[in-house]
């Protein structure tokens, strides 16, 4: 299976079979996700705040934290290159010196660590979604960097800002919960961002933005095929209304593991030769257990990784609030150099190059 360019600009190193296995996946995953929470929650109303942390608590082991456990492999197989102790160094070395330094921050200026925590997620999770909509749907309406740009921001933005417009209470919760694991006084620092002015600019800003992606997607694909800026479009309006109806805990625990995490285990899947060629013959049991097998070590690192949090903050998590907020400034952490390597990778299949 060599390389080929595809018309979206990405670099494919599977047959088309494999492609679009993994689009139905991401694509019919994302639809249950949307269409079932939104109803749930709407004719049967929101569970109990301890149970509406249960999807981020699983996403220990399902899909979420080993979703990036790949980082020292993906970059080798993406250029048909041997995973060597030099590659293995890069990563390891990454990881520790940016992981790091970005835990020092939370220990110093948690309140600034916190707000660098939802840019940088944003930014991931607009990649994830870029390269989804470039390999999986071939969304040709994204022709240009401008383009795809704007569709990081939009997709980003949409698990970040639309539940700070629509749930500014438990969003303000969430960041005190994560800031008073260093500093309790340090969240009133937040406070001005939940206000209703605040708000009222972000979701207009906001909704410009989402606005203008979905017209100008619409303009550039006159005359042509609209089956990729339908998909996009419906996702994005799907994640509007998800976002908006859902609390946020349960909304982004859900999103994490079966929207996010899975579309980048697909990618990565994508870029493995073997598991690669397990998805072409329609094996994803197959292509999933290596991935699995691949991910346990970082995984188990990554778990080690919050217990030395866990020891170091200056205050001991006492609620089921505390140990999950001890999670996300974990998974913060672990998030910035895995955003490197994932840049890397958009270089490789030139996901910025149309």
């Amino acid at each position: 299976m060599s390389g080929d360019t595809t018309s979206s600009g990405t670099i494919s190193h599977t047959d088309a079979t494999a492609r679009r296995l993994a689009a139905r996946l991401s694509l019919g995953v994302g639809l249950v996700l949307i269409v079932a929470v939104v109803s749930i929650t709407i004719f049967v109303g929101s569970p109990p705040l301890a149970y509406q942390y249960v999807p981020l608590a699983l996403s220990v082991v399902v899909l979420g934290l080993p979703h990036g456990a790949v980082d020292h492999l993906v970059l080798p197989r993406a250029r048909g290159d041997p995973v060597t102790s030099r590659s293995l160094g890069f990563v390891g070395g990454l990881y520790l010196l940016v992981g790091a330094a970005y835990a020092t921050v939370w220990f110093l200026a948690p309140a600034v660590a916190f707000v660098l925590f939802i840019l940088v997620t944003l930014v991931h999770w607009g990649q994830g979604d870029v390269y989804a909509l470039l390999a999986l749907v071939r969304a040709d309406h994204l022709e240009t960097r401008a383009s795809r740009l704007l569709a990081l921001v939009v997709r980003g933005g949409l698990p970040m800002l639309v539940p700070l417009i629509a749930f500014p209470t438990q969003y303000a919760f969430v960041a005190e919960t994560l800031v008073g694991l260093f500093d309790p006084d340090a969240a009133a620092a937040l406070e001005p961002a939940f206000s209703q002015p605040v708000r009222a600019a972000v979701a207009i800003g906001f909704g410009s933005l989402v606005a203008s992606a979905m017209v100008l997607g619409f303009a550039r694909t006159s005359g042509g095929d609209r089956g990729p800026w339908i998909i996009d479009t419906a996702e994005t309006i799907g994640l509007v209304a998800y976002f908006a109806i859902v609390p946020p805990i349960l909304a982004i625990g859900l999103y994490f593991c079966f929207w996010h995490s899975l579309r980048h285990i697909l990618r990565a899947m994508l870029v493995d030769p073997a598991a690669g060629a397990a998805l072409e013959r329609g094996a994803l049991g197959a292509a999933s257990r290596r991935f699995a097998r691949d991910a346990a070590p970082l995984t188990a690192g990554g778990l080690l990784v919050l217990v030395g949090i866990g020891l170091s903050v200056p205050r001991t998590p006492a609620t089921v609030p505390d140990v999950l907020a001890l999670y996300l400034v974990t998974i913060a952490v672990l998030t910035l150099p895995h955003v490197v390597i994932v840049t890397l990778l958009d270089r490789e299949q030139r996901l910025w190059s149309p």
